[in-house]
């Protein structure tokens, strides 16, 4: 989910408890909270354990944190302060901008985890951290580290996400962190997606994957066809994501505010363009706030 901020840039507690009880109405089964479309990399520490303990306290599906950094000690102290705001689970980002060896990589993961008796899931970007998590590295976690679950997997390799589900034990989920590939990676066993367009198109993300669960590909691909505007809207060099989020759930009269630099405030007509995108919805729009 976005992180609201007020008009003067501060955070706001009481918006991001509307966002994250509206998610839920419509279609979330669960909720990341500062995760990268919530802005975590410009939030402090403190902001961070007030979001997670007051969305957490807000809503009964899952809250997952987004406690993962750069650096190992501080990641397990955040770890730790979200264990302690009561969220259901961890998003831990593999490390960024220090490209560390797939040692350093598989150490860090292991030494968040260690931290914590809640399930973590692995973060893998390699287009924002510098580093893909190789296939070696996540089968050795995932068997070797109980309370490593799966991953959300933004890595942009479907084949290479079919072997990893191939090979990894039972129990083990990989859920989509790229929109776009979502249907393509349920087709090789993923479990579900930590999106961005599920801000405003979470009840066709759910009744997506229901209908590929159930066996209807024909439903689940007219769905997703009807999903591709928004894939394309939600992020571009001149409104990189978080951006366009936080445009739309303006639109739809949630209480988000604009960007923290650097991203900054949305580009003239993106507003525009989330208006077009939630009309060619259709009936399927999610209604809006308020």
């Amino acid at each position: 989910m976005v992180t609201p901020f007020d008009d003067d840039g501060a955070l706001d507690l009481d918006a991001a408890i509307t966002v994250a009880r509206w998610l839920a109405d419509n279609g979330s089964d669960g909720v990341v909270v500062a995760g990268t479309t919530g802005e975590a990399a410009v939030l402090s520490d403190d902001e961070k354990r007030e979001l997670w303990r007051v969305v957490a306290e807000a809503v009964t599906i899952p809250v997952i944190a987004g406690a993962g950094t750069n650096d190992t000690r501080h990641s397990a102290e955040l770890t730790r302060d979200a264990e302690r705001a009561g969220v259901a689970g961890v998003l831990a980002v593999t490390p960024y901008y220090n490209r560390p060896s797939q040692a350093g990589i598989e150490a860090h993961f292991r030494a968040v985890a260690e931290t914590t008796s809640l399930p973590v899931l692995v973060y893998d970007i390699p287009s924002r951290t510098g580093r893909k998590v190789a296939h070696d590295t996540l089968l050795r976690l995932v068997r070797d580290v109980p309370n490593v679950v799966g991953v959300k997997d933004a890595a942009g390799d479907v084949a290479a996400s079919a072997r990893l589900v191939a090979e990894a034990p039972d129990g083990f989920d990989l859920y989509s962190g790229d929109d776009g590939l979502t249907l393509g990676l349920c087709a090789v066993g993923a479990s579900g997606v930590i999106g961005v367009a599920a801000n405003w198109t979470g009840r066709l993300h759910a009744e997506m994957l229901a209908a590929f669960a159930k066996g209807d590909v024909d439903e689940a691909r007219r769905i997703n066809a009807s999903l591709l505007e928004s894939y394309a809207y939600e992020t571009s060099d001149t409104a990189p994501n978080p951006v366009p989020a936080k445009a739309m759930m303006g639109v739809l009269g949630l209480p988000v505010g604009q960007c923290r630099l650097p991203m900054g405030p949305a580009p003239a007509g993106l507003e525009d363009s989330a208006r077009l995108v939630l009309a060619n919805l259709g009936d399927a729009a999610p209604p809006p706030y308020g």
